[in-house]
């Protein structure tokens, strides 16, 4: 919550979404303490011409309510700001001056939030009169319809509906409160607007919240990384849009929508839903799989790197950026933590496919061609990069673990398993190298410049460099006040690279210094300049909060500090980083692997004690050195 000071000019943007509409919300309070908001509205499931990647229909929005309302015949003055608070929803409470009185005598909160079902942003408002007098209040009955050209809609024409509810007269006693709404939707003209109840949307929207808020429970002594993760698990969940093609997950940024991503959906955020359990986002998980399984080829020709315009056209602009390694990582890595037999089923031939494409992309040094990277360009990634091999080698191992259960042939299994080792030596082979003094990696053959991406290996189980590649990532030529830099010697950062980073820096065990770079991280997203989720880049779209990158801030919990990593269906390693000054951490309600598991860990003189248990019920229990791996069995 940000509490208003007096001179304490500040804006930010943020955005928060639903089924049918996203919003970002640019607002903040001006010189003077007044409010100022603008709301642009995204409404995925209304195609505009082109239907491409940027296909959504959109509108802006300045409309002050408050300002439209009179109390005992005048508008309402001198508003002053109290507080501003972010909870999946906006909330801003002013107190505000009627006629000539000297002090405040009313007070205006409002609460921002999209609807959870319906294509409709929501304001609830409710203005108390702090007064020793009664008010009369009047609530402007505002019905206005704004009409988008036939010739840019996929449908035709787009009505912009905006209503305000409880419109009227009203006599407000001392101390009593009023309650109103403004709700801003959009429809096909040749549809009626929807019927909106303000107070039962704000109820569903807060059904979501609790039910995100209370899966996957982190408890640390950092409050600021514990409330970062609460914050990520909401803005990784709501980006989710019921399309025609069924529900996909959503980057957002006032730019994709009704579309997936092989990075984005596949590798970032589809492994973090089973954790969560989820139904929507575990739903969104297995379509975005079944859209990439369409495009199988017995050529091997790429699959497309996005599936876009609710799923009926594709975006592969930038060739091959290793997006077979990417949805194969992603899908086994999902089907394992799932721990659904069926869906696990569904998936092996995706998998099955993407290795055997991957297999055919080895060049004679052994490691993975692609054309690009998932930086499409934007800066150099040779003919063969350091993440795509590292994605292919994860996702070989895998599938080792998975096909197991699925009665895949011992002999296909132990060939994944003897190309995992094969690939792990050529990697050392062709990326390892001496950067600047730094025994780490580069990202292709000819690259002499550190990148961000260097941390890939640690993400998946490679240590043969990890001391050098530790010291290279918090290095001044590679880290920033705002994360990594991409490149050594550029100013451009994407969060995703920092993410990364800072899962595969605890994964390898660098847990001290890993643990101070996140504490700067969290402490930055959420009480700095620009809150409270994790972004997307800057300078490139000025640090939008594209909601995939929250599901690795999430997975810097789960796979960095915990060191969760799936060997089944019903079993997992487990790696804990206890820091050193924390006497314990937790994760509870983990929805994972079949079951709702928790784990604890706790420092008993120079061991850690670790309990994980299944539905209340303790299954292991053991202690073990710093830096110990154990394995956990489920069980039915």
């Amino acid at each position: 919550m940000w509490h208003v000071t007096h001179n304490q000019p500040h804006s930010d943007h943020i955005e928060l979404s639903g089924e049918q509409l996203a919003t970002v919300l640019r607002y903040g309070v001006r010189q003077d303490g007044t409010f100022a908001l603008e709301r642009s509205l995204v409404w995925p499931l209304l195609r505009t011409i082109p239907n491409d990647t940027h296909g959504s229909f959109m509108q802006r929005s300045a409309l002050d309510l408050p300002a439209l309302i009179t109390v005992n015949g005048t508008p309402l003055k001198h508003e002053r700001v109290e507080t501003i608070a972010i909870n999946g929803l906006l909330n801003v409470v002013s107190q505000y001056h009627v006629q000539h009185a000297s002090t405040p005598t009313v007070q205006v909160s409002r609460t921002v939030f999209p609807s959870m079902v319906h294509p409709v942003l929501c304001e609830a408002y409710s203005l108390v009169n702090f007064s020793a007098h009664p008010m009369v209040v009047s609530i402007p009955d505002l019905r206005m319809d704004s009409h988008a050209p036939a010739d840019r809609g996929v449908d035709g024409t787009y009505v912009v509906a905006t209503r305000t509810g409880n419109a009227g007269v009203f006599r407000v006693a001392p101390g009593d409160s009023l309650s109103f709404s403004l709700s801003i939707q959009a429809h096909r003209a040749t549809e009626p607007p929807l019927a909106v109840d303000v107070g039962a949307e704000l109820a569903g929207r807060d059904r979501f919240l609790q039910t995100i808020s209370s899966a996957l429970v982190l408890e640390t002594p950092d409050p600021l990384i514990d409330e970062l993760f609460r914050f990520s698990k909401i803005r990784a969940s709501e980006s989710i849009f019921k399309t025609k093609g069924g529900y996909m997950h959503g980057p957002g940024g006032e730019a994709y929508y009704a579309a997936i991503w092989a990075n984005d959906q596949a590798e970032y955020v589809n492994p973090m839903f089973p954790y969560i359990g989820y139904s929507i986002g575990n739903q969104s998980a297995m379509n975005s799989f079944a859209h990439f399984g369409r495009f199988m080829n017995p050529e091997f020709k790429p699959i497309p790197s996005s599936i876009i315009a609710e799923g009926t056209d594709i975006w592969n602009g930038a060739g091959d950026r290793g997006d077979a390694a990417m949805i194969g990582y992603g899908a086994a890595r999902y089907a394992l933590a799932n721990g659904n037999l069926e869906d696990a089923t569904t998936l092996w031939p995706l998998i099955e496919w993407c290795l055997a494409y991957c297999k055919r992309q080895l060049n004679a040094q052994g490691v993975v061609a692609s054309d690009s990277d998932e930086l499409e360009g934007r800066f150099p990634a040779g003919d063969a990069n350091l993440t795509t091999s590292c994605l292919y080698y994860d996702a070989l191992l895998s599938a080792y673990y998975l096909g197991g259960h699925l009665q895949i042939p011992a002999r296909q299994l132990r060939q994944y398993k003897q190309e995992a080792t094969a690939l792990r030596r050529a990697i050392e082979r062709h990326f390892g190298s001496s950067m600047h003094g730094f025994e780490t990696y580069r990202y292709y053959a000819g690259n002499d410049l550190l990148r961000s991406w260097i941390a890939m290996p640690l993400t998946v189980g490679i240590y043969d460099r990890v001391e050098g590649t530790v010291q290279a990532l918090f290095s001044d030529r590679l880290w920033s006040e705002n994360g990594l830099l991409t490149q050594e010697g550029s100013t451009t950062y994407w969060d995703r690279s920092t993410l990364y980073a800072l899962r595969g820096a605890f994964a390898g065990g660098a847990t001290e210094k890993a643990l101070l770079y996140l504490q700067h991280y969290a402490k930055t997203r959420l009480t700095g300049q620009h809150v409270p989720y994790p972004i997307e880049a800057w300078p490139e779209g000025n640090q939008r909060h594209l909601s995939a990158e929250s599901g690795l801030y999430v997975r810097i919990i789960t796979e960095g500090l915990f060191g969760i990593r799936p060997t089944g269906l019903r079993s997992f390693a487990l790696s804990p980083r206890l820091p050193a000054d924390w006497p314990t951490m937790e994760l509870s309600a983990i929805k994972a692997f079949g079951g709702e598991l928790g784990v604890k860990v706790a420092r008993v003189a120079d061991k850690l004690e670790v309990t994980v248990s299944n539905k209340g019920k303790l299954i292991h229990t053991s202690q073990i050195k710093p830096g110990d791996t154990i394995n956990v069995s489920v069980g039915e």
